[in-house]
């Protein structure tokens, strides 16, 4: 660190440059911790799924509903502890924009299978007794400001009623919570009984279920078991983990995994360019420099070093700076879409991840520069200024 104030006057000498390329790399993290944001919102269904349940759907697809007699000849599997199923809605609340999850359920059957999930007991009995009662997650109450004994009207998309109206209204008799810090309850939760009866298509069918292992017994050995006793009937099933499940639901809207990646290295690449090009001009201006400081007797490594540590500073000011806006704007964003596009976070893996891009570009950047600089012959480097 004894040469840090060279460094830091070094990297400065030209203020409008580096200002400029701190812009580019504020920039290139600040789309960082953003996209990193919406990819863990994606796949913070499958990193909270607990490894104690499997879900049972369509072989295939997910969108294919399955016969509701499925679940007695489920339940009867050894090694299956308990199951419940459930159905996806898919509708929306007043405007097509407050779109959120909405899953027709046995009320008393799910909360026992997904402890996780909090609610008074007397909340859960009045909303299993309520034909028309209904469960939200507290995000959902908060963003909606929703209480108990509320009128919910949510209209369908999907699943039209046997009038042919599309509204459902739904009385709210629960406000569950979640004991996972990684976990949401942005979505709605109510009645497969009354799903069943007023839908006007679909009936006898539910979306998939969802199984409780028994203890001791292998998850695999169990799912394999299902499926051979549904194998070559008109309904074929796949049963698979919960995380898999959960990532099913996640490639519906594409394989954002890799998009984020597709995205994130053409940003970086840029910045490299970037950063790279404006070490080589600074090293270029400062050759007769250079060329004095070995004469003084600095060794080629310190030199080296010194030109790499401008890099690296320069990467590191715009990359705190990026991530620092981008945890803000994360915040707010997780606030206002919360219940729309839950698990909004930036992850400590992301920072730690992003901080060894601020050093690795740092590197990369000033390589060739630093090598230059080294490599520099004084007699020669002197001639030229």
């Amino acid at each position: 660190m004894k040469y840090f104030g060279l460094i830091w006057k070094n990297t400065w000498r030209k203020k409008v440059r580096t200002s400029l390329t701190i812009l580019s790399v504020l920039v290139a993290f600040l789309l960082f911790a953003l996209l990193n944001a919406l990819g863990y919102a994606f796949r913070a269904g499958e990193d909270v799924s607990s490894a104690e349940r499997l879900v049972v759907i369509h072989k295939i697809s997910l969108i294919n509903p399955l016969p509701i007699s499925y679940e007695a000849r489920i339940a009867s599997t050894p090694g299956v502890a308990a199951v419940t199923h459930a159905s996806w809605f898919g509708g929306y609340y007043q405007e097509p924009r407050n779109q959120f999850a909405q899953f027709a359920v046995d009320m008393t059957a799910y909360f026992a299978l997904y402890p996780e999930l909090i609610i008074p007991p007397e909340q859960l009995e009045a909303a299993a007794k309520n034909r028309i009662g209904t469960v939200v997650g507290h995000e959902l109450a908060e963003k909606f400001g929703w209480k108990i004994g509320d009128r919910i009207p949510i209209q369908a998309t999907i699943w039209t009623k046997a009038d042919g109206g599309r509204t459902w209204e739904l009385d709210l008799e629960g406000i569950m919570r979640s004991n996972d810090p990684r976990g949401s309850t942005a979505f709605m939760l109510f009645n497969h009984d009354y799903f069943e009866e007023a839908r006007a298509f679909g009936k006898g069918t539910a979306g998939w279920y969802v199984l409780q292992i028994a203890p001791g017994a292998d998850p695999v050995e169990v799912a394999n078991a299902i499926d051979a006793q549904f194998a070559n009937s008109p309904n074929e099933t796949k049963t698979s983990t919960e995380a898999a499940f959960a990532a099913s639901f996640a490639k519906q809207f594409g394989n954002i995994a890799l998009i984020v990646q597709l995205i994130l290295g053409a940003v970086f690449f840029t910045l490299l360019l970037v950063a790279g090009n404006t070490m080589s001009q600074s090293v270029r201006e400062r050759i007769p420099e250079l060329a004095v400081l070995k004469t003084v007797g600095f060794r080629d490594i310190t030199v080296l070093g010194i030109v790499l540590s401008e890099s690296i500073l320069i990467i590191s000011l715009g990359g705190i700076l990026g991530l620092g806006i981008g945890w803000f704007l994360v915040q707010g964003v997780s606030q206002q879409m919360g219940a729309s596009l839950p698990g909004i976070y930036l992850s400590p893996q992301a920072m730690l991840m992003a901080t060894g891009i601020m050093i690795g570009a740092g590197i990369l950047a000033g390589l060739f520069p630093a090598l230059k600089a080294m490599r520099l012959s004084i007699v020669d480097a002197l001639a030229r200024g």
